[in-house]
């Protein structure tokens, strides 16, 4: 009612979010049964009943799975190909780099990069190895077997599994982290 719709748009807008969001199975269960990840979908599945315009996304991943990340991604992906303008903030360099057309480097309170993720690459310069974990029982092992390749210490990012290694020569050095590894 808040944004107009009929109770027939209403349904089918409701139905169609639901299937986007992967929440049809869940659709008719008390949202306090829902899981932190399952909340943070079903939010950002509300703020798009009125298929807005513009669209402020305040760390919409943060304590999302994997799957539930990735699939999230595919999602804002697709409302910036239907026309949607969406401003993203998020402490996750890799997201930025994945989503944003431009990005704003903000440190306390202050403007201090900006520009499309290429841009700020080139002036920070260097290589970056990202590695994915399959087994999270090692990542810290593997961050140890990585860590005498890197320009910095490898960087462990736990909820996804992942390493992220800056490098003199990524392209040359990379074959040698595969064989530690």
């Amino acid at each position: 009612k808040l944004y107009h719709l009929k109770g027939k748009e209403v349904r089918r807008r409701t139905n169609a979010l639901l299937e986007q969001f992967d929440l049809t199975d869940s659709a008719n269960r008390p949202a306090k049964t829902y899981s932190g990840g399952m909340r943070r979908r079903i939010d950002l599945a509300c703020s798009l009943i009125g298929r807005p315009y513009v669209l402020f996304l305040d760390e919409p991943t943060t304590g999302l799975d994997p799957h539930g990340r990735m699939n999230l991604w595919k999602i804002i992906r697709q409302f910036v190909t239907d026309g949607v303008t969406v401003f993203l903030t998020t402490q996750y360099l890799e997201e930025a780099d994945q989503l944003a057309d431009k990005i704003a480097v903000i440190n306390h309170g202050r403007l201090i990069a900006e520009g499309t993720a290429n841009e700020l690459k080139s002036r920070v310069g260097g290589d970056v190895v990202d590695i994915q974990i399959t087994n999270p029982s090692l990542l810290h092992k593997s961050a140890e077997l990585i860590a005498k390749f890197g320009a910095l210490a490898p960087h462990i990012e736990e909820a996804t599994n992942r390493l992220t290694l800056p490098v003199n020569g990524g392209a040359k050095i990379l074959p040698d982290i595969i064989r530690q590894l």
